[in-house]
């Protein structure tokens, strides 16, 4: 008797979860109608005391009393902006292949009980995005943290697109065998960031550009050169995930672009004021043809100040640049 009561309760929670909220909830009846479509008979008074213990318990069922009382769910794990929040992250996404976008917008939409997750379907943001079709990614992802939980190396195939979109594998298909360290996100890709032994350093791989990711049997190697390795103030030193060599830079900003620097560099960013319309950036990066690329993009609005070979190395790709138009 007192197992079958807590299923009966456990299934009034499940109930309360999926069909109600606060702006449709459930009478005693409805309650009634759906337990026995489970096959659970229950009366009425049987109801109210599984909600009173359900409550005891720590669950946060509301009652509104009207001709009858009325029922729902206020806790839920997320709330709506929340939500909303997580469905326009897996809509923007690039990695995320379509099939996989409607799989988890169901999954997260459903956690807001069946009611609201119309809504939330309803009002999603259409992301102009070019999804990738790697369906195999979220076995790699999967792969490479359980050799990073495991401390295990990690192999897999690599490859880069050529004409047509055929691939073209690196290393004339022999597998990498590196030690992986963190999984990043960054400019809408996965990344995983490894350290490699024969180079002594270390390198990142587009996860969708792996193929055939395992578990090697292997412990990872902890060389003296990661020790101390902070994720957080690698990805601020690297532009679009190429590697280059760490250089500290001064750089004359138009205060119309400070958004942009916090944005890369963080909010404590070295600034200090150089005049009414300017600032002047210190910050340590990874000097790589993407770095320049991104100078580039703020034409006179940014200046590197020092060192002298970055700026030299800069001109140079400038004029570089005019004679190919020339």
């Amino acid at each position: 008797m007192g197992s079958t009561r807590k299923i009966k309760a456990v299934k009034i929670l499940e109930i309360l979860k999926k069909y109600s909220d606060e702006d449709n909830p459930l009478s005693t009846n409805q309650i009634i109608e759906r337990l026995a479509s489970e096959g659970i008979k229950a009366e009425r008074k049987a109801i109210y005391d599984d909600i009173k213990l359900l409550n005891k318990g720590g669950y946060e069922i509301m009652c509104r009393r009207e001709k009858s009382n009325l029922y729902y769910v206020m806790d839920r794990s997320f709330q709506m902006p929340e939500l909303k929040i997580l469905l326009d992250a897996v809509q923007a996404a690039t990695f995320v292949t379509e099939k996989k976008t409607k799989e988890l917008v169901k999954k997260i939409a459903d956690l807001a009980g069946e009611n609201k997750a119309k809504l939330l379907k309803e009002n999603i943001v259409c992301f102009n995005t070019l999804k990738h079709s790697n369906e195999y990614i979220y076995y790699n992802v999967d792969t490479i943290d359980r050799c990073i939980l495991n401390k295990k190396k990690v192999s897999f195939l690599y490859f880069d697109y050529g004409l047509d979109c055929q691939k073209i594998y690196r290393k004339d298909k022999e597998r990498y065998i590196v030690n992986p360290i963190a999984l990043i996100f960054s400019e809408d890709n996965y990344y995983l960031i490894a350290y490699i032994d024969k180079y002594d350093d270390i390198c990142h791989f587009r996860v969708d550009r792996m193929e055939k990711v395992e578990e090697e049997k292997e412990d990872i190697v902890v060389s003296e050169s990661i020790k101390g390795f902070n994720i957080h103030k690698h990805k601020k030193e690297v532009f679009f995930m190429f590697k280059g060599e760490l250089t500290r830079v001064k750089i004359l900003a138009h205060n119309e672009i400070i958004n942009v620097i916090v944005d890369k560099f963080g909010e404590k960013v070295r600034m200090q004021k150089h005049d009414d319309d300017h600032v002047v950036i210190t910050a340590d990066v990874q000097i790589s043809p993407t770095f320049y690329a991104w100078c580039f993009t703020f034409g006179s609005k940014l200046k590197i100040l020092s060192p002298e070979k970055v700026i030299d190395e800069l001109k140079r790709r400038a004029l570089e640049a005019v004679k190919t138009y020339s």
